[in-house]
């Protein structure tokens, strides 16, 4: 008797609580809604402002995008946000990676609930035309002939495109040496001018420079041939077997964050980014549209900060 009790309470419980996470996804949003985000002028700004608009329209409440200083800050305010679905963190790879090189007030696998992959961006493995390779393969060969020689250049200690490049270095078994720079810029145009004879920039800031001449690009660093350079092979296609790398935009809520709510937030984030305006837009910037599950971003986050978490460690590499 005492069996059939607990049975029935637990189906009642169940049930109640099955009505009640229905209920709020129903009810959810009753007002306007805030996503956090870094600075203005980058991907994680451009992402926030093409998708808001539509988001607005299909949720019925306003969806405001609120940048705050790039670094820790954005990930920060939101995992000391209400665990309600009112406030969202759109952040890329940095986000995630930081804490990894860096004192951070957040745990990225621990305070935050994932709601999507917004969108990625592949890198290109750039050279300088006068290096005299066409593959990566030759890459690899050259720099296995000359070690320490050749330098590459990254827009800041610790960002994707150093991290990109230590990459390549520990998988191909070379030592390529690192050139800090302020910014993608200033690197690109050391590389044009022969400063640094390799680096990983993202296609947006490769583009151009690849049209003109001025830079070789050899491959892309994403696990399939990208949609923005079908012509280009990857890195592993090109000469190194296993090679992958790119930087993803993703959406996170507060932990706690109910799951009726996530589901909604993660239908309501894919149909504003499959919009052909939006895929248009990101595609024109160097990003291409993923929106993926929750559970892709969450098992993204943890397969990308194990691996590149064993390369910041043997590299000793640190913000201060």
């Amino acid at each position: 008797m005492q069996n059939k009790f607990i049975t029935m309470w637990l189906a009642t419980t169940a049930s109640a609580l099955l009505c009640a996470g229905a209920y709020a996804a129903q009810e959810y949003p009753q007002k306007p809604i805030r996503v956090v985000t870094s600075a203005p002028g980058g991907g994680n700004d451009l992402v926030s402002r093409l998708v808001a608009p539509g988001l607005t329209a299909s949720l019925g409440k306003q969806v405001i995008v609120d940048n705050r200083p790039s670094g820790v800050i954005p990930g920060q305010i939101v995992a000391n946000a209400a665990a309600d679905g009112y406030t969202l963190l759109l952040a890329g790879t940095d986000m995630w990676l930081n804490p990894l090189t860096q004192k951070s007030p957040y745990d990225p696998l621990k305070s935050f609930a994932t709601i999507a992959i917004a969108a990625s961006a592949p890198n290109v493995l750039d050279v300088n035309p006068t290096l005299g390779v066409n593959t990566v393969k030759e890459l690899i060969a050259l720099a296995k002939t000359k070690p320490g020689t050749l330098n590459y250049g990254s827009s800041t200690v610790g960002g994707v495109s150093h991290l990109a490049a230590e990459l390549f270095n520990a998988m191909a078994g070379v030592k390529i040496v690192h050139i800090p720079y302020k910014g993608t810029g200033p690197g690109l145009t050391a590389l044009i001018g022969n400063e640094i004879q390799v680096m990983f920039p993202n296609v947006a800031a490769s583009l151009p420079h690849i049209k003109s001449g001025r830079i070789k690009g050899l491959a892309v660093t994403t696990a399939k041939r990208s949609q923005l350079l079908p012509d280009f092979p990857t890195v592993t296609e090109s000469g190194l077997p296993g090679y992958t790398f790119a930087t993803m935009y993703g959406v996170f809520a507060p932990r706690g964050t109910p799951a009726a709510v996530i589901r909604r937030l993660h239908q309501e984030f894919a149909a504003a980014l499959n919009q052909q305006q939006v895929k248009e837009r990101l595609a024109a910037a160097g990003l291409e549209v993923v929106a993926s599950s929750p559970e892709e971003l969450a098992t993204a986050v943890k397969a990308e900060m194990t691996s590149l978490g064993k390369i910041i460690k043997d590299n000793n590499i640190r913000v201060e």
